[in-house]
Parts: C-alpha cells; structure tokens; sequence
C-alpha cells in the first residue's frame, strides 16, 4: 500500500513539474532543519513537501528563515526605467529570490525624496539599511545580514515597475523661460550606478 502512495506522489511531482516546483524541508540527523529544493537523504526525519509556483516570491512558500527576514528586514526597491543600473538592481533581487516591493519614485515623489534624501535610482531599503545607486557588494552585504537566501529556490523574474499615470499639465504656468532655468535644482553628484528622477509637475 505505502509503495503504491509513493507510486502515485512520484506521478503526481512529475505532472505538475512543470508548472511548479518542489520545496521539502526536514530535520537532519543533528537536529536541524533543513530546506532544500532536492529530496532529503535516507536519514532525514519529519520530512514535509510544499509545491511553489514559479516566478512567484510569495512570503507563505517561502522558507520560516525568509519569512523572519521579510518579517524584520523588508525590502523595497524604489526604481524607474533608468537604464542598466535599474535593470540589474530588479535582476539582483530576483536572482537570489527575494521578496520585495517595487515602488517607482514618481508615483510619490515628494516621498521619495523624504525615504531617499536625494533624488537617484535605484534606491534599496532592506529594513533601515539605505542603498542609493546599484551596488552589488553593498546589496549582498544588506541582504546576507538580514537572513535572506543567496540563490533563489525557485526562478523568479524581476518585478515589472509599476506604471504611473501621466502628469496633469498645469492650468496657468506662465514664467518666463529663463526664470524656469535660474530656480531649476542643482544636481548633486551621484553614487556609483545611479541615475537621477526626472521632477515631475
């Protein structure tokens, strides 16, 4: 009987493989617990399985470490359509699967300005830690300490940004051209791989 239950599991893997992925998590012979996405060794103890879609980083399939990290240290990563260094910001977190948000800078600028003190994307917070520009040692160094996993468990795609809507022209706008460019801001120097947000009316 219990071969033909393991029979009908095993089949039951092999469908749906393609559509999800297998996450088993059990108790090494040292009393640890381990999450992996292979079958644990012939001494694993209260050995449990959890099917994850892919390209999701939903906080419930995740790992208890994750989930205490999302918990303690959540990440947001504030980008817009900067070019490489936002793309590879977006591509950083997904490639070692980390739950986040994405927030772009000109749905809430004046927000944005107060959370980042400047103006340049990519701007990562993992709980109080602040990251301007795309820094791949300063991001693994923030998200190694605050428990997150190196690799993904599952492939995950980098989050799209999410879209704003166009800025409402303004009614009666009516300085002169040259008194627009003398109280325009001065741009500070930027951090490594950043660019600056566009102001937005």
């Amino acid at each position: 009987m219990k071969n033909i239950i393991f029979f009908v599991a095993s089949l039951m893997i092999a469908i749906t493989s393609t559509q999800a992925a297998q996450l088993y998590r059990w108790v090494d012979d040292k009393g640890n617990v381990e999450w992996r996405d292979t079958p644990p060794p012939p001494t694993a103890k209260k050995i449990e399985t959890r099917t994850i879609n892919p390209g999701t980083a939903s906080t419930s399939d995740q790992p208890y470490s994750v989930q205490l990290a999302v918990k303690n240290f959540p990440v947001t990563l504030w980008t817009t359509d900067c070019g490489e260094a936002c793309t590879r910001a977006r591509e950083h977190l997904a490639r070692r699967g980390v739950p986040h948000t994405i927030k772009n800078p000109q749905a809430d600028f004046e927000l944005f300005k107060k959370t980042a003190g400047g103006t340049e994307v990519p701007f990562l917070q993992v709980g109080n830690s602040k990251i301007k520009g795309y820094q791949e040692p300063a991001y693994d160094d923030a998200l190694d300490f605050a428990g997150y996993p190196k690799t993904a468990l599952v492939p995950m795609k980098p989050q799209p940004i999410p879209a704003v809507p166009a800025p409402k022209p303004a009614a009666d706008d009516t300085r002169p051209a040259d008194s627009a460019a003398a109280q325009a801001p001065v741009t500070p120097a930027q951090p490594p791989g950043a660019a600056t947000v566009p102001t937005i009316r």
